[in-house]
Protein backbone atom coordinates (compact mmCIF):
# COMPACT_ATOMS: atom_id res chain seq x y z
CA UNK A 1 0.00 0.00 0.00
CA UNK A 2 1.00 3.45 -0.76
CA UNK A 3 2.57 5.38 2.27
CA UNK A 4 0.14 8.63 2.94
CA UNK A 5 3.64 10.22 5.01
CA UNK A 6 5.64 10.05 1.33
CA UNK A 7 3.10 12.40 -0.10
CA UNK A 8 2.89 14.41 3.48
CA UNK A 9 6.74 14.87 3.12
CA UNK A 10 6.98 15.33 0.17
CA UNK A 11 9.43 18.61 -0.24
CA UNK A 12 7.60 21.37 -2.57
CA UNK A 13 9.82 23.89 -1.91
CA UNK A 14 12.88 22.18 -3.48
CA UNK A 15 10.90 20.95 -6.40
CA UNK A 16 9.58 24.66 -7.00
CA UNK A 17 12.97 26.40 -6.33
CA UNK A 18 14.28 23.75 -9.81
CA UNK A 19 11.59 24.74 -11.52
CA UNK A 20 11.81 28.25 -11.15
CA UNK A 21 15.76 28.23 -12.08
CA UNK A 22 14.37 26.35 -15.31
CA UNK A 23 11.95 28.53 -16.60
CA UNK A 24 14.32 31.55 -15.78
CA UNK A 25 17.17 29.17 -17.99
CA UNK A 26 14.05 28.79 -20.75
CA UNK A 27 13.44 32.07 -21.47
CA UNK A 28 17.24 32.73 -21.29
CA UNK A 29 17.79 30.68 -23.90
CA UNK A 30 14.85 31.77 -26.09
CA UNK A 31 16.63 35.13 -25.87
CA UNK A 32 20.14 33.41 -26.36
CA UNK A 33 18.95 31.66 -29.44
CA UNK A 34 16.90 34.45 -31.23
CA UNK A 35 19.59 35.51 -33.35
CA UNK A 36 20.13 32.15 -34.55
CA UNK A 37 18.56 30.49 -37.92
CA UNK A 38 17.06 27.63 -36.54
CA UNK A 39 16.32 24.62 -38.61
CA UNK A 40 13.71 22.63 -37.08
CA UNK A 41 12.53 22.87 -33.61
CA UNK A 42 14.34 25.66 -31.94
CA UNK A 43 16.02 25.28 -28.88
CA UNK A 44 14.36 26.56 -26.39
CA UNK A 45 11.87 24.27 -26.96
CA UNK A 46 14.04 21.32 -27.24
CA UNK A 47 15.11 22.46 -23.81
CA UNK A 48 11.16 22.38 -22.36
CA UNK A 49 11.37 18.97 -24.08
CA UNK A 50 14.36 18.02 -21.64
CA UNK A 51 12.71 19.51 -18.71
CA UNK A 52 9.65 16.94 -19.38
CA UNK A 53 11.50 14.37 -19.85
CA UNK A 54 13.88 15.05 -16.68
CA UNK A 55 11.24 15.54 -14.45
CA UNK A 56 9.36 12.28 -15.38
CA UNK A 57 12.82 10.46 -14.51
CA UNK A 58 13.10 12.75 -11.35
CA UNK A 59 9.62 11.04 -10.10
CA UNK A 60 10.10 7.96 -11.48
CA UNK A 61 13.30 8.26 -8.84
CA UNK A 62 12.18 9.54 -6.05
CA UNK A 63 9.02 6.74 -6.37
CA UNK A 64 10.86 4.40 -5.43
CA UNK A 65 13.00 3.45 -1.97
CA UNK A 66 16.55 4.89 -2.41
CA UNK A 67 17.31 1.83 -0.71
CA UNK A 68 17.70 0.20 -4.10
CA UNK A 69 20.05 2.56 -5.53
CA UNK A 70 22.63 0.81 -2.62
CA UNK A 71 22.08 -2.99 -3.62
CA UNK A 72 22.89 -2.13 -7.38
CA UNK A 73 25.40 0.15 -6.97
CA UNK A 74 28.43 -1.48 -8.18
CA UNK A 75 26.00 -3.14 -10.74
CA UNK A 76 25.53 0.32 -11.63
CA UNK A 77 28.98 1.24 -11.76
CA UNK A 78 30.45 -1.41 -13.58
CA UNK A 79 28.12 -1.24 -16.15
CA UNK A 80 28.79 3.20 -16.79
CA UNK A 81 32.48 1.74 -16.53
CA UNK A 82 32.12 -0.20 -19.56
CA UNK A 83 30.27 2.10 -21.61
CA UNK A 84 33.19 4.45 -21.17
CA UNK A 85 35.44 1.77 -22.54
CA UNK A 86 33.21 0.99 -25.48
CA UNK A 87 33.45 5.30 -26.24
CA UNK A 88 36.62 4.77 -26.74
CA UNK A 89 36.58 1.70 -29.16
CA UNK A 90 33.45 2.55 -30.79
CA UNK A 91 32.32 6.15 -29.64
CA UNK A 92 31.13 8.68 -32.08
CA UNK A 93 33.64 11.44 -33.00
CA UNK A 94 32.32 15.07 -32.53
CA UNK A 95 34.87 18.28 -33.03
CA UNK A 96 37.72 15.89 -32.18
CA UNK A 97 36.48 14.21 -28.97
CA UNK A 98 34.90 10.66 -28.38
CA UNK A 99 32.50 10.79 -26.00
CA UNK A 100 28.91 9.72 -27.44
CA UNK A 101 27.98 6.01 -28.22
CA UNK A 102 25.23 4.89 -30.50
CA UNK A 103 23.00 2.42 -28.56
CA UNK A 104 20.58 1.45 -31.27
CA UNK A 105 17.51 3.86 -30.54
CA UNK A 106 19.48 6.63 -29.07
CA UNK A 107 22.99 8.13 -28.39
CA UNK A 108 24.64 8.43 -24.74
CA UNK A 109 27.18 10.49 -23.19
CA UNK A 110 28.33 7.62 -20.19
CA UNK A 111 30.10 10.42 -18.68
CA UNK A 112 27.01 12.16 -17.52
CA UNK A 113 25.45 8.80 -15.61
CA UNK A 114 28.89 8.41 -14.11
CA UNK A 115 28.39 11.64 -12.22
CA UNK A 116 25.81 10.16 -10.68
CA UNK A 117 26.94 6.93 -10.36
CA UNK A 118 30.34 8.05 -8.48
CA UNK A 119 27.71 9.57 -6.25
CA UNK A 120 25.86 6.20 -5.45
CA UNK A 121 29.00 4.22 -5.64
CA UNK A 122 30.87 6.12 -2.91
CA UNK A 123 28.09 6.61 -0.73
CA UNK A 124 27.22 2.98 -0.77
CA UNK A 125 30.83 2.33 0.10
CA UNK A 126 31.25 5.01 3.12
CA UNK A 127 27.84 3.46 4.47
CA UNK A 128 28.86 0.77 5.12
CA UNK A 129 32.77 1.31 6.19
CA UNK A 130 33.52 2.14 9.38
CA UNK A 131 35.16 5.42 9.88
CA UNK A 132 36.80 6.49 13.03
CA UNK A 133 39.47 8.92 13.27
CA UNK A 134 39.56 9.77 10.23
CA UNK A 135 40.54 7.54 6.76
CA UNK A 136 44.30 6.97 6.43
CA UNK A 137 46.15 6.65 3.00
CA UNK A 138 44.87 2.82 3.18
CA UNK A 139 41.50 3.42 3.97
CA UNK A 140 41.71 5.81 0.63
CA UNK A 141 43.39 3.11 -1.80
CA UNK A 142 39.83 1.58 -2.33
CA UNK A 143 37.17 4.45 -2.82
CA UNK A 144 40.32 6.67 -4.53
CA UNK A 145 40.48 3.76 -7.32
CA UNK A 146 36.36 3.77 -7.78
CA UNK A 147 37.01 7.70 -8.42
CA UNK A 148 40.47 7.35 -10.69
CA UNK A 149 39.24 4.37 -13.32
CA UNK A 150 36.22 6.61 -14.82
CA UNK A 151 38.05 9.96 -14.31
CA UNK A 152 40.98 8.29 -16.27
CA UNK A 153 38.91 7.36 -18.96
CA UNK A 154 36.71 10.11 -19.20
CA UNK A 155 39.99 12.56 -19.67
CA UNK A 156 41.38 9.88 -22.47
CA UNK A 157 38.25 10.64 -24.49
CA UNK A 158 39.46 13.77 -23.90
CA UNK A 159 36.29 15.72 -21.59
CA UNK A 160 38.76 17.66 -18.81
CA UNK A 161 36.04 19.74 -17.58
CA UNK A 162 33.73 16.51 -16.95
CA UNK A 163 36.56 14.35 -15.29
CA UNK A 164 37.43 17.41 -13.24
CA UNK A 165 33.75 17.44 -12.20
CA UNK A 166 33.70 13.80 -11.39
CA UNK A 167 36.75 13.99 -9.28
CA UNK A 168 35.77 16.75 -7.51
CA UNK A 169 32.06 15.49 -6.59
CA UNK A 170 33.74 12.14 -5.55
CA UNK A 171 36.44 14.60 -3.31
CA UNK A 172 33.50 16.05 -1.78
CA UNK A 173 31.96 13.10 -0.34
CA UNK A 174 35.69 11.22 0.83
CA UNK A 175 36.13 15.00 2.46
CA UNK A 176 32.65 15.05 4.23
CA UNK A 177 33.50 11.48 5.25
CA UNK A 178 36.09 12.67 6.98
CA UNK A 179 40.18 12.56 6.17
CA UNK A 180 43.27 12.29 8.45
CA UNK A 181 45.53 15.74 8.02
CA UNK A 182 48.44 13.09 8.07
CA UNK A 183 47.11 11.65 4.34
CA UNK A 184 45.59 15.07 3.04
CA UNK A 185 49.54 16.13 3.36
CA UNK A 186 50.72 13.29 1.77
CA UNK A 187 47.79 13.36 -1.15
CA UNK A 188 49.14 17.06 -1.53
CA UNK A 189 52.96 16.40 -1.92
CA UNK A 190 52.17 13.62 -4.29
CA UNK A 191 50.06 16.12 -6.17
CA UNK A 192 52.96 18.51 -7.21
CA UNK A 193 54.88 16.34 -9.39
CA UNK A 194 51.51 14.57 -10.95
CA UNK A 195 50.61 17.94 -12.16
CA UNK A 196 54.35 18.36 -13.91
CA UNK A 197 53.71 14.98 -15.44
CA UNK A 198 49.67 16.06 -16.38
CA UNK A 199 50.88 19.04 -18.03
CA UNK A 200 53.97 17.17 -19.64
CA UNK A 201 51.87 14.19 -21.01
CA UNK A 202 48.47 14.44 -20.60
CA UNK A 203 47.08 17.44 -21.41
CA UNK A 204 46.34 18.28 -25.41
CA UNK A 205 47.77 21.32 -27.07
CA UNK A 206 44.36 23.08 -27.11
CA UNK A 207 43.79 22.33 -22.66
CA UNK A 208 47.45 23.82 -22.58
CA UNK A 209 45.97 27.29 -24.54
CA UNK A 210 42.42 26.94 -22.67
CA UNK A 211 45.32 28.12 -19.58
CA UNK A 212 47.48 30.05 -20.61
CA UNK A 213 44.68 32.30 -22.27
CA UNK A 214 42.61 31.57 -19.00
CA UNK A 215 45.98 33.81 -17.63
CA UNK A 216 46.47 36.12 -20.41
CA UNK A 217 43.63 36.16 -22.93
CA UNK A 218 45.02 38.78 -24.94
CA UNK A 219 47.91 36.48 -25.74
CA UNK A 220 45.37 35.03 -28.70
CA UNK A 221 42.06 37.33 -28.94
CA UNK A 222 40.66 35.87 -31.87
CA UNK A 223 41.73 32.36 -31.09
CA UNK A 224 41.49 30.43 -28.15
CA UNK A 225 41.14 33.66 -26.03
CA UNK A 226 37.91 34.93 -27.73
CA UNK A 227 35.44 32.69 -25.44
CA UNK A 228 36.67 34.55 -21.94
CA UNK A 229 37.37 37.84 -23.40
CA UNK A 230 33.85 37.98 -25.43
CA UNK A 231 32.02 36.68 -22.01
CA UNK A 232 33.83 39.22 -19.82
CA UNK A 233 32.40 41.94 -22.05
CA UNK A 234 28.48 40.51 -21.93
CA UNK A 235 29.23 40.50 -18.21
CA UNK A 236 30.72 43.94 -17.21
CA UNK A 237 28.08 45.78 -19.66
CA UNK A 238 25.36 44.42 -18.14
CA UNK A 239 26.18 47.00 -15.48
CA UNK A 240 23.65 47.28 -12.44
CA UNK A 241 20.07 46.62 -13.95
CA UNK A 242 20.94 45.16 -17.37
CA UNK A 243 20.55 46.29 -21.07
CA UNK A 244 16.76 44.81 -20.87
CA UNK A 245 15.31 41.06 -22.17
CA UNK A 246 16.47 40.29 -25.72
CA UNK A 247 18.32 43.35 -25.79
CA UNK A 248 21.89 42.62 -24.94
CA UNK A 249 24.84 43.18 -27.80
CA UNK A 250 26.89 40.79 -27.77
CA UNK A 251 24.41 37.74 -27.95
CA UNK A 252 22.19 39.64 -30.27
CA UNK A 253 25.06 40.61 -32.60
CA UNK A 254 26.47 36.98 -32.25
CA UNK A 255 29.65 37.81 -30.65
CA UNK A 256 29.38 35.76 -27.71
CA UNK A 257 30.02 31.82 -28.87
CA UNK A 258 28.08 29.15 -27.28
CA UNK A 259 25.96 31.37 -25.68
CA UNK A 260 22.68 29.20 -25.19
CA UNK A 261 24.98 26.71 -23.52
CA UNK A 262 28.56 27.17 -21.83
CA UNK A 263 27.90 30.78 -21.76
CA UNK A 264 24.13 31.11 -20.90
CA UNK A 265 24.95 32.93 -17.84
CA UNK A 266 26.67 35.55 -19.39
CA UNK A 267 23.63 36.47 -21.84
CA UNK A 268 21.67 36.41 -18.45
CA UNK A 269 24.19 38.62 -16.98
CA UNK A 270 24.45 41.33 -20.11
CA UNK A 271 20.15 41.52 -20.05
CA UNK A 272 19.61 41.54 -16.49
CA UNK A 273 22.87 43.40 -15.03
CA UNK A 274 24.22 42.82 -11.45
CA UNK A 275 20.43 42.70 -9.65
CA UNK A 276 19.60 39.53 -11.97
CA UNK A 277 22.63 38.01 -11.25
CA UNK A 278 22.69 38.68 -7.23
CA UNK A 279 18.94 36.68 -7.87
CA UNK A 280 19.96 33.41 -9.41
CA UNK A 281 22.79 33.27 -7.08
CA UNK A 282 20.84 33.89 -4.18
CA UNK A 283 18.35 30.71 -5.89
CA UNK A 284 21.17 28.71 -6.28
CA UNK A 285 22.61 28.90 -2.79
CA UNK A 286 19.42 28.46 -1.15
CA UNK A 287 19.20 24.74 -3.39
CA UNK A 288 22.55 23.78 -2.12
CA UNK A 289 21.45 25.03 1.56
CA UNK A 290 18.20 23.36 1.41
CA UNK A 291 19.86 20.07 -0.20
CA UNK A 292 22.51 19.90 2.66
CA UNK A 293 19.56 20.30 5.08
CA UNK A 294 18.29 17.38 3.62
CA UNK A 295 21.44 15.43 4.40
CA UNK A 296 21.42 16.59 7.84
CA UNK A 297 18.05 15.63 8.79
CA UNK A 298 18.39 12.39 7.45
CA UNK A 299 18.94 9.37 9.92
CA UNK A 300 20.38 7.08 7.24
CA UNK A 301 24.36 7.38 6.99
CA UNK A 302 24.23 6.06 3.02
CA UNK A 303 20.90 8.81 2.17
CA UNK A 304 22.80 11.84 3.92
CA UNK A 305 26.19 10.79 1.35
CA UNK A 306 24.01 10.64 -1.59
CA UNK A 307 22.05 13.60 -0.53
CA UNK A 308 25.75 15.78 0.02
CA UNK A 309 26.79 14.05 -3.39
CA UNK A 310 24.40 15.41 -5.07
CA UNK A 311 24.72 19.10 -3.82
CA UNK A 312 28.26 18.38 -4.46
CA UNK A 313 27.58 17.69 -8.19
CA UNK A 314 25.34 20.94 -8.31
CA UNK A 315 28.17 23.11 -6.49
CA UNK A 316 31.12 22.35 -8.13
CA UNK A 317 28.44 22.53 -11.59
CA UNK A 318 27.49 25.80 -10.53
CA UNK A 319 31.23 26.90 -9.22
CA UNK A 320 33.24 26.69 -12.45
CA UNK A 321 30.36 27.41 -14.49
CA UNK A 322 30.14 31.38 -13.21
CA UNK A 323 33.96 31.12 -12.65
CA UNK A 324 34.13 30.72 -16.01
CA UNK A 325 32.00 32.43 -17.76
CA UNK A 326 33.86 35.72 -15.67
CA UNK A 327 37.16 34.48 -16.14
CA UNK A 328 38.47 33.47 -12.86
CA UNK A 329 38.23 29.64 -14.35
CA UNK A 330 39.88 28.55 -17.43
CA UNK A 331 37.55 27.97 -20.06
CA UNK A 332 36.25 24.01 -19.96
CA UNK A 333 32.40 22.58 -21.27
CA UNK A 334 31.03 22.42 -18.32
CA UNK A 335 26.75 23.68 -18.20
CA UNK A 336 25.00 25.53 -15.41
CA UNK A 337 22.73 23.12 -14.25
CA UNK A 338 18.72 23.69 -14.87
CA UNK A 339 19.98 26.61 -17.33
CA UNK A 340 22.19 26.04 -19.86
CA UNK A 341 20.81 24.36 -23.03
CA UNK A 342 21.74 20.81 -22.90
CA UNK A 343 19.38 17.50 -22.72
CA UNK A 344 22.02 14.92 -21.01
CA UNK A 345 23.09 17.75 -18.36
CA UNK A 346 19.09 18.28 -17.50
CA UNK A 347 18.38 14.68 -17.20
CA UNK A 348 21.23 14.12 -15.10
CA UNK A 349 20.14 17.09 -12.97
CA UNK A 350 16.99 16.17 -13.05
CA UNK A 351 18.07 12.39 -11.66
CA UNK A 352 20.00 14.44 -8.82
CA UNK A 353 17.26 16.42 -7.52
CA UNK A 354 14.85 13.15 -7.62
CA UNK A 355 17.47 11.39 -5.46
CA UNK A 356 17.23 14.77 -2.95
CA UNK A 357 13.43 14.20 -3.24
CA UNK A 358 13.92 10.71 -2.39
CA UNK A 359 15.78 11.25 0.66
CA UNK A 360 14.00 14.03 2.32
CA UNK A 361 10.58 12.10 1.77
CA UNK A 362 11.91 9.27 3.43
CA UNK A 363 14.16 10.94 6.08
CA UNK A 364 11.02 9.93 8.91
CA UNK A 365 11.24 6.21 8.12
CA UNK A 366 14.81 5.39 9.21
Amino acid sequence: MFDRRLFTNFDWTLLAVVLLVTSVGVVNIYSASSSYREIGTPYFLKQIYWIVAGMLLCVTVCSLDYHMLEDFAYWLYGAVLILLILVLVIGKVSMGAKRWIYLGFFTIQPSEPMKIVIIITLSRFFSRYPVFKGLTLRDLLYPLLLLGLPALLIMKQPDLGTAILVTLIGGTIILFVGVRWSALATMFAAAIPSVYVAWRYVLHDYQKDRIYNFLNPDLDPQGSGYHIIQSKIAVGSGATFGKGFMHGTQSQLRFLPEQHTDFAFSVFAEEWGFVGCLVMLVLYLFLILWGLGIAKKCNDRFGSLLAVGVCAMLFWHIVINMGMVIGLFPVVGVPLPFFSYGGTSMVTSMIGVGILLNVSMRRFMF
